[in-house]
């Protein structure tokens, strides 16, 4: 089999029109690429949504390395506030652009083509485990759960396993991710009592009692970090009441805050907390306030050791760079992989994701399938 060129199968990965949840021919073209190279594939769609499993090896060799990407891209805005077609994968000034080139056509076509040339070259003793979903911008309830679920089931495992989400701030290299900092949104709604704003005592203002909830929960120090994770952040995202009227108290108020915690946190422990607080207020002001709350994710750390360690010893042999272990950033799939094994992540830099004529530099690309090569390398020499 050829050699695989990460740039043209990031191009023909850019060029699949998946956005989320759509799979735009993006796994089918993979399955049939891995499936060439000798790797057994098993499409695990679930609810609607496409994910693909490949594994090279025997199925339970006790020694497996995982990678885990997704194909599936955030919606392009305005079509017409891009300057290049954003499917079209053109190459301009050294970058490529389109929807996903950075995240994360580029990671999942540097892995893909690392793990096929790495078994044509040197078939490893042991199993490589591609986990690629088109649910990482969506819900996420159906693409990396489903394939872990499935591979429960059907006992496959991974060691180890390394995300190629976008990793670095600025420069190739310097930072890889062995954490992520748990997420928690919660809604607000309190309830007054609707009336003329010539007659305040009649009514019962919802208005007081939010201002005052938000600059509780806004004002409060969660905490002050911890070995591994910055602190705690809560922000207020938004207060809504849709009052139109100078001279009408509305009934309700609606606000939203969001909340980035640390281990020293709980997604439970914090919901706790925000309706406690919420009672206070009810209790002082005499409204009644719902409170509903979504956890996107746990924190989690991945202890420094023998997988970062492995990491970092091939990005700095191709980059000269020495990469930060870091937990800072969003959420992402790894928050699932962390209940089955091991996980870091490591991929380029992720500056123009999600934005109008997001790029990649192609230069890069090759340097992250180099360095994907590398670890694959080290981590079957051992």
């Amino acid at each position: 089999m050829p050699h695989i060129d990460p740039v043209e199968l990031t191009a023909a990965l850019v060029r699949c029109p998946s956005i989320t949840p759509e799979e735009g021919g993006a796994l089918a073209l993979l399955q049939e690429l891995l499936e060439h190279a000798g790797f057994a594939c098993t499409r695990v769609d679930r609810g609607g949504i496409s994910n693909l499993f490949a594994r090279w090896g025997d199925m339970g060799h006790p020694r497996s390395f995982g990678f885990n990407g997704h194909t599936d891209v955030v919606p392009l805005g305005d079509p017409k506030d891009w300057t290049k077609p954003p499917f079209g994968a053109e190459i301009d000034g050294g970058f490529m652009y389109g929807r996903g080139s950075t995240d994360m056509k580029s990671g999942v076509a540097a892995f893909v083509a690392a793990a096929v040339d790495f078994v044509q070259n040197t078939p490893p003793d042991g199993s490589i485990i591609l986990a690629i979903t088109g649910d990482e911008e969506g819900d996420a309830t159906d693409g990396t759960v489903a394939l872990l679920d499935w591979m429960k089931a059907q006992g496959e495992k991974m060691s180890v396993c390394l995300v190629g989400e976008p990793t670095c701030p600025d420069h190739m290299g310097e930072m890889i991710k062995i954490g992520r900092r748990g997420s928690l949104s919660a809604w607000f709604t309190v309830t007054g009592k609707q009336g003329h704003s010539a007659y305040p005592h009649r009514a019962l203002n919802p208005m007081p009692a939010m201002a005052r909830l938000m600059d509780v929960l806004s004002s409060h120090e969660l905490d002050q970090g911890t070995e591994h994770f910055d602190a705690s952040t809560l922000a207020v995202v938004t207060i809504d009441t849709g009052n139109g009227a100078t001279n009408v108290i509305p009934a309700q108020s609606r606000a939203c805050v969001n909340i980035r915690f640390n281990d020293a946190h709980s997604g439970a422990a914090l919901s706790d907390w925000l309706r406690a607080e919420a009672a206070k207020v009810d209790e002082a002001f005499g409204t009644k306030t719902q409170v509903e709350i979504k956890i996107s994710g746990e924190s989690f750390l991945t202890p420094p050791g023998a997988l970062s360690e492995l990491v970092s010893a091939a990005v700095e042999a191709e980059t000269g760079v020495t990469p930060a272990l870091s937990t800072s950033g969003g959420t992402s799939d790894a928050r699932f992989v962390k209940d089955h094994c091991p996980v870091v992540e490591f991929g380029l830099v992720g500056k123009t994701m999600h934005e109008v004529d997001e790029r990649v530099s192609v230069e890069q690309i090759g340097q992250l399938k180099a360095i994907y090569t590398r670890i694959l390398t080290e981590y079957f020499r051992a």
